[in-house]
């Protein structure tokens, strides 16, 4: 199997090891060919509400480069993956917008027609490689271990664009969490935003957002919070450990990136993961492995 990956801004500059880890499991146990496109730009999340046919035309560039090279898109984020499904979507049902892009892009000598398509690092998992297959590579299972899913909102978002999981009932990442050996408990709050969104604008209310999940994961008695998205990921760990430190109260809960946990069950090593690069530690996670 053979995709482009896409790392998208926040990856690269705040959560390396997310990419580190996602790079070892896809390439050195999964044997992915995963091609880097030094010509992608962002996907055009962060001007979204400034300019919406800027954002489409960033993410119709970056699949337009892809299809060039006959590659799907394999991304990280699930807020450049619902970037990306979004552009995908509009220049499938609007003709309109098909042919301004590709009138701009044709500039470059580029064009997008719908022969590829952005697939999130989850999806990709679990429908093209396949749990009996990820279970086969799994030589350190986690055991007693409980693991609260956070599945993000733009994966699951609008459903009839990203096209990722059932939105109210979804299971993908309770699966493959499970392909670990861990346990995925069920907590009320799985599928509520985790405040990322309004970070930088009402920080309050992000802060809120988050503990309240977190509190709300506690409940369900997971050990820790499981992510793949670097917003959702910076929210359980950096601002959570804002949080701690500005509102004090309940003992932290940690959160994990999943390739990190995959890898562990794979009997990687930790620092090779980027294990302990996170502000909340993630270290003791180890004692879980059998």
């Amino acid at each position: 199997m053979k995709y482009a990956l896409f790392l998208g801004c926040q990856i690269p500059a705040r959560l390396q090891s997310y990419e580190v880890s996602a790079r070892k499991v896809l390439s050195e146990a999964l044997d992915i060919d995963l091609i880097d496109i030094k010509e992608f730009n962002c996907c055009g999340y962060p001007i979204k509400n400034f300019d919406y046919k800027a954002f489409i035309l960033a993410s119709a560039r970056n699949l337009a480069l892809a299809e060039e090279k006959n590659l799907n898109i394999l991304t990280l984020c699930q807020c450049c993956y619902g970037s990306l499904k979004k552009a995908e979507h509009l220049m499938k049902e609007d003709r309109a917008i098909k042919e301004w892009v590709n009138q701009i892009l044709d500039k470059e000598g580029l064009a997008y027609n719908g022969k590829i398509k952005a697939r999130h690092f989850l999806s990709v998992l679990h429908h093209d490689v396949g749990l009996d297959a990820i279970a086969k590579k799994i030589t350190r299972p986690f055991k007693g271990l409980k693991i609260a899913t956070h599945y993000g909102c733009h994966a699951l978002r609008p459903s009839e664009v990203v096209e990722f999981d059932d939105p109210v009932n979804p299971s993908i990442f309770d699966e493959l969490v499970e392909a670990t050996g861990a346990k995925s408990v069920s907590w009320p709050m799985q599928l509520e935003c985790c405040g990322a969104p309004v970070s930088g604008v009402n920080d309050e209310l992000a802060m809120d957002l988050a503990e309240k999940k977190i509190k709300n994961a506690k409940q369900a008695d997971a050990d820790y919070l499981c992510t793949a998205c670097p917003y959702c990921q910076m929210q359980f760990d950096t601002v959570q450990n804002n949080i701690y430190t500005l509102r004090g109260g309940n003992p932290l809960l940690p959160s994990i990136i999943y390739p990190q946990l995959l890898g562990l069950s794979m009997g990687m090593d930790a620092a090779a993961l980027g294990i302990g690069e996170n502000w909340i530690p993630i270290t003791p996670i180890t004692q879980f492995l059998s």
